[in-house]
């Protein structure tokens, strides 16, 4: 399993300023609603739901949401830079910058740990965080993302 098989291009964003956690799961739904044809307002429920049962904020200004959502097949991920750290009851109780949700069906059973687990080595290398917290291009965000993971695998 590699990012690039989770992640599309269009499902890669850099947001400014949000207010909430709510409102940055709403960004996600709506990406998620955009790039996989997901309903919004399930996946914002979802993440909200999850949410209630801890945090998913890591530490080191990285939240990894993730949701099990009816109707899909596969795990598919989003991801946010924000550009003003947004408040999100990390472990640290550091600000989160860095989000990369998942999405995965009902039933994925180890699909979904294996991604989460990808997801987590990825987002802990603090070369790729830096990377990722220095541009601003989504479409480099999703280079770098891809990229390197493509040529740990090689």
């Amino acid at each position: 399993m590699q990012l690039a098989n989770i992640l599309k291009p269009s499902a890669v964003k850099v947001v400014g300023n949000l207010t909430s956690k709510k409102r940055l799961f709403q960004d996600l739904s709506d990406i998620a609603a955009s790039a996989y044809g997901l309903s919004a307002s399930e996946v914002a429920n979802a993440l909200q739901e999850r949410e209630t049962l801890g945090p998913t904020g890591v530490g080191h200004g990285v939240a990894l949401p993730h949701a099990r959502i009816s109707g899909i097949d596969e795990v598919v991920g989003a991801f946010l830079r924000v550009e003003k750290p947004l408040e999100f009851d990390a472990v640290d109780r550091q600000p989160v910058d860095l989000v990369f949700a998942l999405f995965a069906p009902v039933d994925s059973g180890v699909d979904h740990l294996k991604a989460l687990a990808l997801v987590s080595r990825t987002m802990r290398d603090g070369s790729i965080c830096a990377k990722l917290r220095a541009n601003d291009d989504a479409a480099t965000l999703f280079a770098v993302l891809t990229e390197i993971q493509s040529s740990q695998a090689a």
